[in-house]
């Protein structure tokens, strides 16, 4: 799966890699396995959260949603069944 490796040096406060020893023994990991699984791991979650970032903002443009405000008024009719005062803020 990895192609190439690059050695890195990083400084860690202590009880961090305690921790991170903890863990990884307890999946039956050394700790460069854990850390660069759990680094593989962020980078997949952070890449599909922008991703569902992206489509939100582009079904709300579609939606004719340009605010916050409008968000919080659509969320208030599905649930009351009726349209916001526009008095509120």
């Amino acid at each position: 799966m990895y192609m190439q490796s690059q050695t890195l040096n990083i400084s860690l406060p202590k009880e961090l890699v305690k921790r991170t020893d903890i863990a990884a023994k307890r999946v039956y990991k050394n700790r460069s396995e854990y850390i660069r699984d759990v680094l593989v791991n962020q980078l997949k979650d952070e890449s599909e959260w922008s991703e569902i970032v992206a489509w939100g903002r582009e079904a709300g443009k579609k939606a004719g949603i340009t605010s916050e405000q409008d968000v919080y008024d659509i969320m208030y009719e599905l649930r009351h069944g009726k349209k916001a005062s526009k008095s509120r803020s």
